[in-house]
């Protein structure tokens, strides 16, 4: 399986040519902003980098490989770092596993200070040092706040990498300090050609791609999943008819963002344009628009909430309700 996809590679190679000490990687979520910015950290630490990218097999990239090298530094909220498997600090871990608290969905103010005092530290092995944040709009105005000098001024070598799917939502400060470069949409033939070396059977990567709205990333985590392009299919008729079974399995924020793919191509069809996440033979009947927009805008209260422990059950009646309303109510 290609380790790298191809689209990230050309970027990898195109930013490792210029200099600057801070980069902003920003885009929609699915193409590749962590994977990018790992390219970059593994190059800028290796022991014998090339153009193009790290070697792959020096002391440097093993210790990368095994999330143990001494001068990286990698700040994602807490889920997301023991999801991939990055080691936690050791106060944090202790308080986990001790059920003092959950673990965090934002970068905590305290992980940014450990960040800031990494970077004033000596680099162990005479490279520099790199600091990689993910997803960068998880920092609050605090955690973000106590990055800015730091990312203003630099002590040694230490460069930043941050990742984005909302740069929007970053503190302008923190924009204002970085490089930006928004990630590139791969081409459909590229992105189909490299699912199907990451194992995805051929007849389905046509049906990933679209429920994905052409992200390679997400739809190779749909594929990952179990998400098959025939159940989505179903899902707009099932919803029509007051029925959950597409959405079943699914977590609260996945039954969320379906709901607002579907709701998406709605409000494409009711002013003409096509859809992006299924065919229009699919859809029923679009709504009127005070309906749909109403509808989008309780989708978009719910996700802010999905990640709560409420009971799963009883948050999938509620929405399917909700949709199944919508779609039978009067154009």
């Amino acid at each position: 399986m290609s380790a790298v996809a191809p689209w990230i590679a050309r970027q990898r190679d195109a930013l490792l040519a210029q200099r600057g000490h801070a980069w902003l990687l920003q885009g929609p979520s699915g193409l590749g902003q962590f994977a990018l910015a790992m390219e970059l950290v593994r190059a800028w630490l290796c022991d014998a980098p090339t153009a193009h990218g790290a070697c792959g097999q020096c002391t440097s990239c093993h210790a990368i490989d095994v999330h143990a090298h001494t001068d990286l530094c990698v700040l994602m909220p807490e889920t997301h770092m023991l999801a991939l498997g990055w080691p936690l600090s050791e106060k944090a871990q202790a308080d986990i596993d001790d059920k003092k608290r959950k673990p965090s969905q934002e970068i905590r103010v305290d992980a940014m200070r450990d960040a800031v005092e990494f970077t004033q530290r000596t680099s162990g092995r005479g490279r520099g040092k790199a600091v990689l944040v993910f997803p960068a709009e998880q920092m609050n105005a605090i955690t973000a706040n106590a990055l800015l000098k730091t990312l203003e001024e630099p002590p040694g070598d230490v460069r930043f990498v941050l990742a984005t799917e909302a740069a929007h939502q970053l503190l302008p400060t923190i924009r204002s300090r970085c490089l930006a470069h928004t990630l590139q949409w791969p081409a459909d033939a590229e992105a189909g050609a490299w699912l199907a070396e990451q194992g995805v059977p051929q007849e389905q990567i046509a049906g990933l791609v679209q429920a994905s709205g052409g992200r390679p990333d997400d739809a190779l985590a749909r594929h990952a999943a179990g998400q098959s392009p025939a159940v989505w299919k179903r899902l707009p008729r099932e919803l029509a008819q007051g029925q959950a079974g597409a959405l079943a399995g699914l977590a609260p924020p996945q039954v969320v963002d379906a709901l607002q793919k579907l709701c998406h191509d709605l409000l494409m069809l009711r002013i003409g344009a096509a859809p992006r996440f299924f065919d229009a033979a699919d859809l029923p009947a679009a709504p009127g628009l005070a309906a749909l927009t109403r509808w989008a805008q309780a989708l978009r209260q719910s996700m802010k909430t999905a990640d709560h422990p409420f009971n799963q059950g009883l948050m999938l009646e509620a929405l399917v309700a909700q949709a199944h309303s919508v779609l039978r109510s009067r154009r």
